[in-house]
């Protein structure tokens, strides 16, 4: 058992009451997805947890099927045993074409002829017209807590569809008109208090499944906790879809609070915060570290933060908060690639906060992406020497692809190789004319994996001889691999 108290336990993945007229889903089935499954590092969908608990706050009681450890068909059974009148999807890059089926699945069945189909999340932005056009009714574009409020009250207030006129007062929604024509509303202002959120409605979920999940595969289990929304920077490959380009926090107390209620209501070992630049504000890190002190409140978190929000203060003030490991935005050892990026930090610096973080008993870890604009083999080699400089502890390797509404789209889409199917294809399927070929960056990225892995076992106080010539090896086939593939 990893729950504290039984009285706050969720009826699994389906937390239901026959008369909540509200239905909230995400349509992410780890069932359906081989890789996640081999990773098993899934988060509980924080983003409809907020919706719901915003409505539960307001006096609107709601139901939330979480998808990640079910799967489609108790899905679909759930939606006819209910038939809601609203059901509020959730909808991000990885989980559009499950959402599409879901649409279909309500728009073909009798039983929810009623049913009105509310889609929200970072996907919704920049194609509106798509998802209208595929069966969404409504849109909430941007921040979704207050436009939902807005647009279930008026649309559980009224048997018949509502009037255009009381639509279009609502900020940040969008629909098609009788005419069928796009209407979308004025954006919605950003919630600058965010203190008056409720805290995210765990009760209708099983966390357990979560954190049974974790230990199973990795030994710890972890929960998320999201401290801020928004990013002041400009990174080009990076969507601001929801939160926009801002920076609004909670308080350090706020965050306290549910810190405790967390320790108080279910067993965990880590913390993993959200958050895109958690070091953003070095006077609120100092806080957040006294607030955890005075109240002693014993956790261990990781999170992520940028080389540039980061001095020895600020990592004696994350360890002493907390901290165990902290992750440093790189992208690529190339200083012409993180120019070209609108990065905006130095590839020396990441590589001495990484060095210093690690020198302060932190574990750090790094993401690298290949195959952006511009990259040729010699950014590659200094993307190489750059983890080799920094040693992080972890790092992970991505192609670089375009998410439609970023700068890198727009910069890319003329060169993209082919057209797709909207509503059968993702973002992360597009490919664009790069340096190279496409499978010289699968070539890549493998040579960079056992470059490194060399690296750290020659460097090893326990160095296996036998096992770093094999990565060495299979460095200098992938690096042969690569001259190949530029010519066939």
């Amino acid at each position: 058992m990893y729950l504290r108290r039984s009285s706050s336990r969720p009826d699994m993945t389906d937390s239901t009451d026959a008369h909540n007229k509200v239905f909230l889903t995400h349509g992410y089935f780890i069932s359906e997805d081989p890789k996640e499954q081999l990773i098993m590092k899934p988060y509980p969908p924080l983003g409809i947890l907020y919706v719901s608990a915003y409505l539960e706050q307001a006096g609107i009681n709601n139901d939330v099927f979480d998808s990640t450890f079910s799967n489609y068909e108790t899905l679909c059974k759930s939606l006819l045993t209910k038939q809601p009148r609203i059901i509020g999807i959730y909808t991000n890059l990885m989980t559009k074409i499950n959402v599409l089926r879901i649409i279909r699945f309500v728009k073909s069945r009798p039983e929810l002829k009623n049913t009105k189909v509310i889609l929200g999340g970072p996907e919704v932005r920049y194609h509106i017209e798509n998802f209208l056009r595929h069966g969404a009714d409504y849109l909430v574009v941007g921040e979704g807590e207050e436009s939902m409020y807005e647009l279930c009250t008026l649309l559980l207030a009224q048997n018949e569809s509502p009037d255009i006129s009381a639509l279009e007062k609502i900020q940040g929604i969008a629909f098609l008109d009788l005419q069928q024509q796009t209407i979308r509303t004025s954006e919605r202002n950003l919630k600058k208090d965010l203190d008056m959120l409720p805290f995210p409605n765990r009760k209708k979920i099983d966390l357990e499944l979560y954190i049974k999940a974790w230990k199973e595969k990795h030994g710890s289990s972890t929960v998320s906790v999201s401290t801020m929304r928004g990013c002041p920077y400009t990174c080009k490959w990076c969507s601001r879809a929801v939160y926009g380009q801002s920076y609004r926090r909670r308080s350090p107390a706020s965050v306290a609070d549910e810190l405790q209620f967390l320790k108080s209501t279910y067993e965990f070992d880590t913390v993993w915060f959200v958050d895109d630049v958690f070091s953003i504000s070095h006077k609120w890190l100092d806080e957040f570290r006294k607030v955890i002190s005075e109240r002693k409140i014993n956790i261990s978190y990781e999170c992520i933060t940028r080389a540039d929000r980061l001095n020895e203060e600020v990592i004696v003030n994350l360890r002493e908060s907390g901290c165990f490991r902290v992750w440093i935005g790189a992208e690529s050892g190339s200083q012409k690639i993180l120019d070209a990026m609108d990065r905006r930090v130095e590839a020396d610096q990441v590589q001495a906060m990484i060095r210093l973080a690690k020198k302060h008993g932190l574990e750090t870890g790094t993401f690298i992406m290949v195959g952006y604009p511009g990259e040729t083999e010699a950014d590659l080699e200094q993307t190489i020497r750059h983890l080799k400089l920094s040693d992080p502890d972890h790092y992970t390797l991505t192609l670089a692809y375009p998410i439609t509404g970023t700068e890198l789209y727009n910069e890319t889409k003329s060169v993209f190789l082919k057209q797709r199917d909207w509503a059968l294809s993702t973002d992360r399927e597009i490919d664009f004319k790069r340096s190279y070929p496409r499978r010289y960056y699968d070539f890549a990225i493998r040579r960079i994996h056992n470059e490194v892995s060399y690296f750290k076992i020659r460097t090893s106080k326990n160095a296996g001889l036998m096992v770093g010539s094999t990565f060495k090896l299979k460095a200098m086939a992938a690096k042969v691999a690569m001259v190949i593939s530029r010519f066939i």
